[in-house]
């Protein structure tokens, strides 16, 4: 009976549902804060979302494009993130539904809702009212828009074209955040 990889599938669909739900709680959370803060903060926050987006779906389309063997490679010389770059692309499939689909996804709906928000604020600064006002939404939003789209087209071509070095930053920040312990004989390269 081959059932297990269907539960384990189900199963890890379940947990990035319960992910993505919990995230977009939390995200959605601070966006009330746009509503409530000067334009340009709502700007610059809006560009970090977008980027934060681009750079996840980078990372989500580099592992399932890379290939193993650079990286055996890599921990065969015992480089500094080869091993995580390793479990990075043995476990495509789920890295690319999370880093693609949670966090980019999720990244792009904060950003045309924190668009709304600016634009709102933007149109109140300025003092436009009307049709005016509605016209600063709309404009904010499609350049926004626009913006994400262009920016995740530029990372998914950087993506498919070099994924090891993408895939080995990842893993190198992987193992800088979780205090991963080299060895003393371990390269710093």
């Amino acid at each position: 009976m081959k059932r297990t990889p269907w539960r384990r599938a189900i199963r890890f669909a379940l947990t990035v549902a319960g992910l993505s739900f919990v995230l977009g709680g939390v995200f959605d959370t601070s966006t009330v804060f746009l509503n409530h803060a000067f334009w340009f903060i709502g700007a610059i926050a809006i560009l970090v979302i977008v980027v934060v987006g681009a750079l996840f779906d980078m990372l989500g389309v580099a592992a399932a494009a890379a290939s193993e063997t650079p990286f055996h490679a890599m921990a065969s010389k015992r480089l500094f993130g080869a091993r995580r770059a390793i479990s990075i692309v043995r476990n495509a499939e789920r890295v690319s539904s999370i880093c693609s689909d949670v966090i980019g996804d999720i990244a792009g709906v904060l950003s045309g809702a924190g668009a709304l928000a600016v634009g709102a604020q933007l149109s109140n600064t300025m003092h436009v009212t009307s049709w005016h006002r509605e016209f600063v939404i709309i404009l904010l939003t499609a350049l926004t828009t626009a913006m994400t789209v262009a920016v995740k087209a530029i990372g998914k071509t950087l993506a498919i074209r070099v994924p090891t070095p993408i895939v080995l930053t990842a893993a190198r920040i992987a193992d800088s955040i979780l205090f991963y312990r080299r060895s003393p004989g371990r390269n710093r390269r």
